[in-house]
């Protein structure tokens, strides 16, 4: 069952995605990382931004990823609500949804600057799902 959630970490926030696979694990990890500043649900799917990155292993290209989005909102003033992630042999490529940033709709709350290697871990947990977390600076 996939999932994100966040975790407590001092002055800064963890997301933590959860899926059948790395790749549902990142998109789980990105709904987190947008739950940083606003709820999900209200980000709209007017436009398509695609990313693409590769690092040398899953946890490197975990935070690529995650600051490969922090860049395209804060370049574009987006909000992303859906997204689609494909990992093959540590590259990955994806396909963010989002619209906008609406300051009235959408409320922020915070503005994530990076996500870090604090808390860094992409694998599998005791029952088999995969996890994908880390710390963002906020």
């Amino acid at each position: 069952m996939a999932s994100w959630e966040h975790f407590p970490h001092e002055a800064d926030i963890g997301v933590r995605g959860r899926g059948a696979s790395p790749d549902i694990a990142f998109e789980q990890a990105a709904l987190g990382l947008t739950a940083v500043v606003t709820d999900p649900s209200l980000v709209r799917s007017d436009e398509r931004v695609a990313i693409s990155c590769e690092a040398p292993n899953l946890e490197v290209l975990l935070v690529d990823w995650l600051n490969a989005l922090i860049y395209e909102m804060m370049t574009r003033s987006m909000l992303f609500g859906r997204f689609r992630v494909t990992i093959d042999r540590l590259r990955l490529s994806a396909e963010a949804e989002g619209e906008h940033v609406d300051r009235l709709r959408h409320t922020p709350v915070v503005e994530p600057k990076g996500a870090t290697f604090t808390e860094l871990r992409v694998g599998r947990d005791d029952e088999g799902q995969w996890v994908a977390q880390c710390v963002v600076d906020v």
